[in-house]
């Protein structure tokens, strides 16, 4: 017993020696938790050359890790093991994660830069006075199609999908919310509609749309669309606007009966051990130069008014990805819709997936 007790001393010591060694390392390159900040994103969605010029500006070190979905993120920030000072989550879940008291408030005082976001994406139902969230990205969820591939027919509505000429023509997008949002706009319904016959009508009518569907599909469809390999997909808009630059065929259309107006929103979560840095990071990509940068790299909309003085004029005078006030107001932001809810969705949704099979 006595040499187990001296074996498990021995083991202790070297543990605390391997962590304060660590620590020192940590500390000698100015790795400390007082000057580093963790951001949460999506995958591809920053220039990283803007990481470089923050930390070089700052001395802050950033590290950047990145998430698939809203919900993976949800998670991971629920179970507190990571220490996240920035997210960027869709603002159905920014609400999720409020009422669930994981942010914490924004002080504007150190925010001088949120002055540059345009009023329309400011204060919206999901962030009552932006308390906790400011704008990173917007859009919209449409149809990107290869005209020449359909003979020069156009597509203008949900509806025109259903045609029986675009068999094994059409990708959808992986996601319960876009797909289940087609069927019941293309029937008129709210894409936020719990009502259980009209999503079970809406499924319905998804099931028909089944011999047209090639594939659903993640990332994969900006390639399979490039390659002219499906001439139609269910996409958003900053994937559109990436695939146009390399296909000049390609068109894209917010539908005419209505469709999803999504945000993506720089959160601070209760996981934070750096706040000030975190409102650093925060202000720096609210700059006008720099949001400019960030969009032309990224291909999604900035929010930033400002930012689009410093932006190619062909690119932000273009309504198909800066639309106008009168069409972005016909265009619903989606809910949270409930644990209940968004479990019916996805239900649905898997259902429509096997009907395929």
């Amino acid at each position: 017993m006595k040499k187990l007790i001296q074996l498990f001393l021995v083991i202790a010591l070297v543990s605390a020696l391997l962590l304060y060694a660590i620590s020192r390392l940590n500390s000698s390159q100015g790795f400390t938790s007082s000057n580093t900040l963790t951001i949460y994103n999506w995958g591809d969605y920053i220039d990283k050359d803007l990481i470089d010029r923050f930390e070089e500006e700052t001395g802050i070190k950033v590290i950047y890790e990145t998430f698939d979905s809203n919900e993976a993120m949800m998670t991971k920030i629920e179970q507190g093991g990571t220490t996240y000072d920035i997210a960027i989550p869709s603002e159905y879940m920014i609400d999720k994660m409020r009422q669930e008291d994981l942010l914490v408030p924004l002080d504007h005082s150190k925010l001088p830069n949120l002055k540059n976001i345009d009023e329309r994406f400011i204060d919206l139902p999901f962030d009552p006075g932006n308390k906790y969230s400011v704008p990173y990205f917007w859009g919209t969820v449409g149809i990107v199609y290869n005209s020449k591939m359909l003979g020069g027919k156009k597509i203008t509505a949900w509806e025109d999908l259903w045609d029986k000429d675009l068999k094994n023509e059409i990708l959808l997008t992986d996601g319960a919310r876009e797909v289940m949002g087609m069927g019941l706009n293309s029937l008129n319904y709210s894409l936020n509609d719990t009502d259980e016959a009209h999503l079970q009508e809406a499924k319905s009518k998804l099931d028909g749309l089944t011999p047209n569907i090639k594939a659903i599909v993640g990332d994969e469809s900006r390639m399979l669309l490039e390659a002219q390999e499906a001439a139609i997909g269910l996409v958003w808009s900053g994937v559109a606007s990436e695939i146009m630059a390399e296909n000049e065929d390609l068109e894209y259309v917010v539908p005419e009966e209505g469709s999803n107006l999504w945000f993506d929103n720089m959160v601070i979560p209760r996981t934070t051990k750096n706040v000030d840095a975190a409102h650093q990071f925060i202000n720096f990509m609210l700059d006008p130069e720099v949001a400019a940068q960030n969009a032309e790299y990224v291909s999604y909309s900035t929010p930033n008014k400002e930012a689009l003085k410093y932006m190619p004029e062909e690119v932000v005078k273009d309504e198909r990805f800066y639309p106008s006030p009168e069409l972005t107001e016909k265009l619903e932001v989606y809910e949270n819709l409930g644990k209940k809810n968004l479990a019916r969705y996805n239900e649905l949704f898997l259902e429509f997936k096997m009907h395929r099979k």
